[in-house]
């Protein structure tokens, strides 16, 4: 096995490459970039990426992209297409084929039967006088003058290309469908990336207790109800009902620490209680309520609305939602 001296420069080598490469496509996006999209916009139907090889596996990537951003999209594998794939295709698509070079056999059998379906075509390709792109309506310039390996063979600087360039792609016509925040949320609902998307305090506090105490509650009833509710603080609540401030195990200890043992038998609630706590709605994301916590450097929050207590949202309750 030859050893390589010095693996990091290597590396270096190949990244610096493939960056240069995907920064140039800066300069390459053109009119015929925006007339791509408008194409697929004003299309009325799906976009249909395909390709071989390599091509064909960051097209199934792109295909992702487009579709968890709006843009339904879908994956015809250039060699299955021959072989009843074809059938996918609706008249209304986009077809876009990737190819680096534009002028390999399987692309050249793919084309003529794209053509004979009348669908708009799309090349994505390095090569601008290939016979992919002189076939195809418009093109995306995917330019990479070569490969990042000492052979420039293996692909990998066009397929960092591509990529970036289908991320491009998509993320224009995420804005010009106007895709909002909560479009995203009801196309990604599983796992943690969903819940930051979706879950909201709302869907957490009813599970946990309600632990609560009047302005004039002694320590020991305070001490009594934070421990039966075991979420480390209580709500205290104004004889009319509403919200006037809360008690954490921490400010029992502060008050141990100020009064002592003794002195503490004296006190009732609204002497030790924190006046202004920091408090979140039913209907706020329950990430926004993670991110307060954090920022405050507190273990959890009070749920309010119209200056009611409703609840407790703790941070044991966003670990386990998997948000941390």
């Amino acid at each position: 096995m030859k050893l390589i001296k010095n693996i990091q420069s290597t590396a270096k080598e190949v990244l610096r490459q493939e960056a240069e490469a995907v920064r140039n496509l800066i300069e390459l996006i053109d009119d015929e970039f925006e007339k791509c999209v408008y194409a697929i916009l004003h299309s009325g139907g799906r976009v249909v990426v395909s390709g071989v090889g390599k091509s064909a596996i960051v097209g199934q990537k792109i295909v992702a992209t487009l579709n968890s951003t709006g843009t339904p999209a879908l994956f015809m594998h250039a060699a299955d297409a021959i072989h009843g794939d074809l059938g996918m295709i609706q008249d209304n698509d986009v077809v876009i084929v990737i190819s680096k070079s534009g002028d390999t056999p399987e692309i050249k059998v793919l084309v003529p039967l794209l053509k004979r379906t009348g669908v708009q075509m799309i090349a994505m390709v390095s090569n601008r006088d290939s016979y992919l792109a002189k076939n195809c309506i418009l093109t995306l310039h995917a330019h990479a003058p070569a490969e990042a390996d000492p052979l420039n063979l293996a692909p990998t600087t066009s397929t960092s290309v591509t990529m970036a360039l289908g991320d491009a792609l998509a993320i224009c016509l995420l804005e010009a469908r106007g895709f909002t925040h909560d479009d995203f949320a009801r196309y990604h609902p599983g796992g943690s990336l969903g819940k930051r998307l979706y879950l909201k305090v709302c869907d957490i506090y009813p599970h946990n207790a309600l632990p609560t105490v009047s302005e004039q509650a002694t320590l020991q009833e305070v001490i009594l109800e934070m421990t039966s509710k075991r979420l480390g603080a209580t709500a205290v609540v104004s004889e009319n009902g509403l919200m006037a401030g809360i008690i954490t195990d921490g400010d029992l200890r502060r008050m141990l620490k100020t009064y002592g043992a003794a002195g503490l038998l004296d006190l009732h609630a609204k002497d030790i209680m924190t006046q202004t706590p920091i408090t979140v709605s039913p209907d706020e994301y329950a990430v926004n309520a993670l991110e307060v916590m954090q920022s405050k450097s507190i273990t959890q929050v009070v749920v309010v609305e119209d200056g009611k207590a409703l609840g407790f949202v703790h941070l044991h309750d966003l670990l386990r939602e998997g948000l941390v």
